[in-house]
């Protein structure tokens, strides 16, 4: 008789090793599925959200129960097909998907559509879990159980982009770029704003001249949001169109800046014919910011790092800020900077501004006026968002340009997340395009004389 002394043979053990300390964050990411779907109790099984100010009073408000009659899809109604819908064709698909599940059923669409977005909140942990390297995954439980990720999961589709966008940043990180560029182009197609991730990965492009790597993702991402979009752009363009037509016509609206500065009559920033052009140049201003903060810091900035200061100044300059926006935030700010103290602060802002965007909604019912909040309460959440975050980009940048500081970096890593960027030398800097010139220049002033 043989006794078998080999460790057993094949892939098996050797996933198995490396999923195990996910397992943990998977399951506590399962309880912030759950508890987000408890929090919305009230709305879900006693039924507030039928009627009156119930659904605000409560905190249990979502987009998902009543866009079942309004995008008529109790009526069997097609999204784009039959009817235009004001959301990417990535969020048509999933209404599609429940639509077919739910039989008419309002409450049953709810069901499948929360469903998917619990176990996009799970994938999303772990995604990023894996982004934050082995040094610092725990990192990821800021996503799993924060209370603002709680109180704001399942108010819209979002957590499916953040999925998505997690996905492509972890398979450019493993510089799988095909893969990347069509998980990507999904997460734009789902929600508008991971288009905020390839500014990031061209940065550092140009940077690290590493460009055969980014143009396969853009490539990979342009024939895959053309897959998804051209064949319902065929079908019916008008139903299609709604989206971007109607971001680009919609007003300033909840939680924005914007939406101050009308409301309060702040002069030019008031003046609503000109709010597109006005947010349109902002972001630009703070784009062109990060650019070139990108090429003039003394160590190339991590990937993580670019991706939240793109996201948060797209977030800080839009026409809406909606309550459910920080799920779109919170992977990437502790990506870029995990540290505690600041994070919290934004949080309770976070949390703060939830509370105080329903109880606003709630006063502007004159039936229901004395359980809501006025101008003053609502907008000072406003601006104690809108600040934490300022905040949270200021130390960022510190952090971008006193790399010893970045708390990342201090486990002796260059850039987990950052795939071919992960080690890669300069070749391009704003100090080395004066180094260039400066020879140039000192040649002319000797030929002056």
């Amino acid at each position: 008789m043989t006794t078998r002394t080999s460790p057993p043979s094949g892939p098996l053990p050797g996933l198995a090793a490396r999923a195990v300390p996910y397992l943990p964050l998977g399951l506590l990411a399962g309880l912030g599925a759950i508890l987000a779907y408890l929090w919305k109790w009230p709305c879900r099984f006693d039924g507030v959200w039928n009627g009156g100010a119930g659904q605000f009073t409560h905190y249990c408000y979502t987009d998902i129960y009543p866009l079942f009659w309004a995008e008529h899809l109790n009526e069997g109604k097609i999204p784009y097909v039959d009817y235009p819908v004001e959301y990417p064709v990535g969020i048509g698909a999933i209404m599609e998907f429940a639509r077919r599940l739910a039989a008419g059923d309002g409450v049953r669409f709810y069901d499948v559509t929360v469903l998917l977005m619990g176990l996009s909140l799970v994938a999303g942990v772990l995604l990023m879990a894996a982004l934050a390297g082995s040094v610092r995954p725990w990192d990821a439980l800021w996503y799993a159980v924060s209370p603002a990720v709680i109180l704001t999961a399942y108010i819209n589709w979002d957590l499916a982009a953040g999925a998505l966008a997690l996905g492509g940043l972890l398979a450019w990180a493993r510089r799988r770029h095909y893969l990347a560029g069509v998980l990507l182009a999904l997460a734009v197609a789902t929600k508008f704003y991971p288009l905020m991730f390839f500014g990031a990965l061209f940065l550092l492009t140009v940077r690290t001249a590493k460009w055969q790597p980014f143009v396969k993702t853009a490539a990979a991402a342009a024939a895959t949001w053309s897959l998804v979009n051209v064949p319902v752009m065929m079908i019916n363009f008008e139903g299609w169109k709604r989206f971007y037509s109607f971001s680009s016509e919609r007003g300033a609206d909840w939680g924005g800046l914007w939406f101050f500065f009308q409301t309060k009559q702040w002069g030019v920033l008031a003046d609503a014919e000109k709010l597109n052009t006005m947010a349109m140049a902002a972001l630009a201003v703070l784009l062109l910011g990060v650019a070139v903060l990108a090429v003039a810091a003394p160590r190339r900035p991590r990937l993580a790092q670019l991706c939240f200061l793109a996201l948060a100044a797209f977030m800080i300059t839009n026409k809406v800020w909606s309550p459910q926006y920080v799920l779109w935030l919170v992977p990437f700010a502790v990506l870029a900077r995990p540290k505690w103290g600041a994070l919290a602060a934004w949080q309770i802002a976070e949390c703060w501004y939830f509370f105080s965007i329903w109880l606003y909604l709630t006063g502007r019912m004159p039936e229901f006026a004395d359980q809501g909040i006025g101008d003053t309460p609502y907008f000072l959440a406003v601006w104690a968002r809108a600040i934490t975050i300022v905040v949270l980009m200021a130390l960022v940048v510190r952090d971008i340009l006193r790399p010893e500081r970045d708390a990342v970096r201090k486990s002796d890593v260059d850039d987990p997340s950052g795939g071919v960027f992960d080690g890669a030398e300069d070749r391009f800097t704003l100090r080395s395009l004066r180094r260039t010139t400066a020879p140039a220049d000192m040649n002319l002033s000797t030929d002056s004389r």
